[in-house]
């Protein structure tokens, strides 16, 4: 029987359900309501970032007064005022916009070809890597593309995930249906974690079974950490000898300061043949209020049907690309590819070093406070060890009452995460060398 629809050559109808349905709806006689995606229900109550805000609002209304004086080194948000040639860029853009000769509506939905080409030349040609300017799809986020791509998978996959880890991973994998119910520590029955911890330095051993899908995340987010050439090259013969599907994510790669770290999984020989790459230009030129990234989709990427069709990934991207997404906006794409000129680059790296001497200070003063911190060299982010006996929402709720600063709990980005919190170094200068006088004051006991 049909319960939704109708049957082949007939008209449609609906049925009504007498008793509780086997779903436990409890849906009495004449009672219509939509079903709802029950894998939401699975989600640990509360996205991390939400409730960090939710928190600080709390406390600003027990202490009237005091919301201009918090310090927020919470969520990665950046602070600094656009790059001058970045808003030139996108004002004669706007002024183009403004006459009929050059005005523009609906753009490819892939993203202009101007700024494909400036990507694909500027970061991967130049650089030796061979990534064609129809294998870049721009979009309004790598946080988006992140969880979009799984539309483009199979729900039979092996999700194999880092840990911590940011978010949004986890969560969209939930929401696909892609796992159980979290146990108590809040990992999901059916993903496969790979702990990065003190002892490998923050950076996941290979899998000891086989995973179809691997999130990577250099430089890390949440702790920091970046992974040598070695040991992403062996993540892709990884890949490559299990036919699985390396998801890159590069949002933070213009905060390495190492030559000998990879900027991108491109680097890496076969690296075309099993991995997504996802960049943004969020953190390095101040785009997360305008919203532009890109993915990074190569033609020679492919997955199989269930019937063992080989099909290529770049195709059912492309197509799902095009029909759900209207493309960013023609200024927001001028003022990204002004990124790529000589000032663009000046302005851009001014803004990289300035985040990272916050990163230097916040570093110097929580190690002088007696604390074990990672990161901060080639990452905005630091990890930093909690004090004995304290949880890390417990570190949250006392450094935001004792000196009101605003870190992220590590347990927000997984198990591992429990022990840790993270502190982010986007913000002014000022505000960071308060932040460090701060945390030195700071007294655990």
């Amino acid at each position: 029987m049909h319960l939704r629809g109708r049957a082949p050559g007939t008209a449609p109808f609906f049925f009504k359900h007498e008793h509780c349905s086997a779903s436990g709806l409890g849906r009495g006689l004449g009672s219509y309501m939509p079903f709802i995606n029950e894998h939401y229900l699975k989600l640990r109550a509360g996205y991390l970032f939400p409730e960090i805000a939710r928190r600080v609002k709390t406390y600003i209304a027990q202490n009237p007064g005091t919301e201009e004086s918090i310090i927020r080194c919470g969520i990665g948000d950046v602070t600094e005022p656009l790059p001058s040639g970045v808003r030139l860029a996108m004002h004669k853009a706007i002024d183009e916009l403004g006459h009929r000769e050059t005005f523009r509506g609906y753009g490819p939905e892939q993203g202009y070809e101007f700024l494909r080409y400036a990507i694909a030349e500027n970061e991967y040609r130049l650089r030796g890597m061979q990534i064609e300017d129809d294998e870049i799809f721009v979009s309004d986020g790598s946080k988006c593309d992140c969880g979009n791509i799984l539309d483009i998978f199979g729900s039979s996959n092996r999700i194999a995930i880092v840990d911590p880890v940011y978010p949004v991973y986890v969560d969209t994998n939930v929401m696909a249906g892609h796992s159980g119910l979290p146990d108590a520590s809040g990992a999901y029955e059916g993903l496969v974690y790979l702990a990065c911890t003190r002892q490998n330095g923050f950076v996941p051993d290979l899998p000891a079974e086989h995973v179809d899908l691997i999130y990577l995340c250099f430089p890390n987010n949440p702790t920091g950490s970046v992974a040598t050439r070695e040991q992403l090259q062996s993540w892709v013969e990884y890949a490559l000898k299990e036919n699985a599907i390396i998801l890159f994510d590069a949002a933070y790669e213009s905060y390495v300061t190492d030559p000998t770290v990879p900027h991108s999984i491109y680097e890496l020989p076969g690296a075309s043949e099993c991995a997504i790459e996802f960049r943004s230009f969020s953190k390095n030129a101040g785009f997360t209020g305008l919203r532009c990234a890109f993915t990074v989709v190569p033609r020679s990427l492919v997955g199989v049907t269930e019937s063992g069709e080989k099909k290529g990934l770049h195709a059912l991207w492309l197509r799902r690309f095009s029909t759900k997404f209207n493309g960013v906006s023609y200024p927001v794409q001028r003022g990204a590819e002004a990124v790529y000129s000589e000032d663009g680059r000046a302005e851009t790296d001014r803004l990289i070093r300035h985040y990272l001497g916050n990163a230097q200070i916040l570093l110097q003063a929580l190690s002088r406070s007696g604390l074990e911190v990672f990161g901060g060299i080639n990452a905005p982010y630091l990890w930093v060890g909690a004090p004995p006996g304290y949880t890390s929402w417990q570190v949250f709720d006392k450094v935001l009452n004792d000196i009101g600063v605003v870190i992220t709990p590590g347990t927000g980005f997984g198990a591992q995460g429990k022990d840790f919190f993270r502190v982010s170094a986007f913000n002014s200068r000022e505000k960071a060398e308060e932040a460090g006088q701060r945390f030195q004051s700071l007294r655990w006991n």
